[in-house]
């Protein structure tokens, strides 16, 4: 028993500050990415052609990056001879609108919070069911990040829940194929009203690399209203914790 106290006096506090001081994150995190237009020259498509998912949308010199489509490669970054495209350490990237997650020259508009009544149902105590619909399980890796001692999610009033009767919402994740159609309509049939959609990762948002094939929908967004969507693949803990966070209006 000494030793166990000793042990855990020696780690200290493991919680992070955030949301009451800013995050350290590594220097390699993908973050938003920044686009330099002057830098792009004529007829240049470099990094559309070698775009994974078609995210990348380049005319006369405007170059926009749609977030719910993109894996974060940095393919793009890589083959720009004039460096126009560059990734940042930004990891606030969650939005309340699906447009909204496109980069261009533009303002990025952040994630909005819910309507006051909505708030006030679940500002202090959001309970969310997930639902794997086809992900590879690095979104849901990252999710269950968000309940260890680093991040403690429920010091928030945020829990995952195992059953869609006891949740005020749903995390989607994966393209949603067809096969887990059903299965996601009658969990979100189970989740008693009113309830939230949240579309965590590119697959999610838009079908990521599995976009546009006969077996997947798309992503949540195809057949549920989604109310946030995280970008990302996967998105950090950090991004979807700061989108959950400014969905409630806690940020």
């Amino acid at each position: 028993m000494l030793s166990l106290l000793t042990t855990r006096l020696q780690q200290r506090h493991r919680t992070i500050a955030y949301p009451a001081a800013e995050p350290v994150l590594p220097d390699r995190l993908r973050g938003r990415p920044t686009i330099d237009d002057s830098k792009c020259g004529d007829g240049c498509d470099a990094c559309t052609r070698i775009c994974p998912t078609q995210a990348i949308q380049a005319e006369s010199k405007s170059t926009s990056i749609d977030l719910g489509r993109c894996l974060f490669c940095a393919e793009c970054a890589q083959a720009c001879p004039a460096g126009a495209v560059a990734f940042t350490t930004e990891y606030r990237l969650a939005t309340r609108c699906r447009d909204d997650l496109v980069v261009s020259s533009d303002p990025y508009r952040l994630a909005e919070a819910l309507d006051a009544q909505s708030r006030r149902l679940f500002g202090r105590s959001l309970k969310l069911r997930q639902v794997s619909a086809g992900g590879c399980n690095a979104c849901e890796a990252d999710l269950n990040v968000l309940t260890t001692v680093v991040f403690d999610l429920s010091r928030f009033g945020i829990q995952f829940v195992a059953s869609p009767r006891h949740a005020d919402g749903l995390v989607v994740t994966g393209p949603v194929t067809a096969n887990m159609k059903q299965a996601l309509l009658k969990t979100y049939e189970a989740t008693p009203a009113p309830k939230l959609v949240i579309a965590v990762g590119a697959c999610a948002i838009s079908g990521g690399p599995y976009g546009g094939h006969e077996e997947v929908l798309g992503g949540a967004a195809a057949c549920l209203p989604v109310d946030l969507f995280v970008p990302g693949c996967p998105p950090h803990p950090m991004t979807i914790l700061d989108g959950l966070l400014r969905m409630l209006g806690r940020i």
